[in-house]
């Protein structure tokens, strides 16, 4: 069975950081693409970034683009997400996800995920 454990969330002022895990396990994890994603109540999931299979590819959303960076440790079986100088409008409940394949290019939507975590609230305050 394949699980997707978030950690790390929680509760920062503007322009402070934090790093966010998942931990995966039932899979393959060295042959999947990892993504980040945030949602916030009302809106729809939206991509924030992902990392191909091997990590030598990665893409960000612009609204997070010079401020977050993912990563994984295929050893590790985790992937991470560092934000820095977050802002209020970082709050949200960010999801990790798996995409199954040897990704060329980093997908950016939900469809292309096979498999998500519960979720981690990060709630930034002004």
């Amino acid at each position: 069975q394949v699980q997707l454990t978030e950690s790390g969330g929680g509760l920062v002022q503007a322009g402070g950081s934090l790093r966010l895990s998942c931990a995966a396990s039932g899979l393959a994890f060295s042959t999947y693409g990892m993504g980040w994603f945030r949602q916030v109540p009302g809106k729809e999931r939206e991509f924030v970034a992902g990392i191909n299979w091997s990590g030598g590819r990665t893409y960000y959303a612009e609204s997070v683009k010079g401020r977050f960076a993912i990563s994984r440790d295929n050893a590790k079986n985790t992937v991470y997400l560092q934000m820095n100088s977050l802002k209020p409008e970082d709050t949200a409940v960010y999801y990790c996800a798996a995409g199954t394949g040897r990704w060329s290019v980093v997908k950016t939507t939900l469809k292309d995920y096979n498999y998500w975590g519960q979720g981690t609230q990060v709630n930034v305050a002004s």
